[in-house]
């Protein structure tokens, strides 16, 4: 018999340098190189800010984990929970013609229901207490 090897661990990212991921990698390169843009095309002020603006975002997006989640995939599930309401409310509203068609089919339902009922003998009864009682072994049928 052949055997296989299981993956396991799947959930670890690939490390490169160390301990930085390729996604850790990615995100750091990305900002350095807008920082290296910032740095030739703005003056010191402007890309002070833009350093530290961009600096921080970069690591915060890199490092950062929140209750195991990477910070980016925190943001994403933030903003579609801010977008939901927070209570939800159903809120339908019939016009008349609509509230007498419900009732017709109501009061038609009503009346289905009750010529379907039929009376329960005592027979009947009986024989199905005693199925219940001894757990199935009792058959009306194979009366002695």
């Amino acid at each position: 018999m052949q055997q296989f090897v299981v993956p396991q661990f799947i959930e670890v990212e690939d490390k490169i340098f160390g301990p930085i991921t390729v996604r850790q990698f990615l995100i750091l390169l990305t900002g350095s190189l807008i920082i290296f843009i910032a740095y030739k095309l703005a003056d010191f002020a402007l890309f002070v800010v833009i350093l530290s603006l961009i600096g921080g975002l970069s690591l915060i997006f890199a490092f950062v984990k929140v209750n195991g989640q990477t910070f980016h995939y925190f943001i994403l599930n933030l903003v579609q929970t801010l977008q939901k309401p927070g209570l939800r409310i159903w809120s339908k509203q019939y016009d008349k013609d609509e509230l007498n068609f419900l009732r017709k089919q109501h009061t038609e339902k009503a009346e289905q229901v009750e010529k379907i009922q039929k009376k329960a003998h005592p027979a009947r009864i009986r024989d199905l207490s005693l199925v219940v009682n001894t757990g199935g072994y009792y058959r009306p049928d194979d009366d002695i």
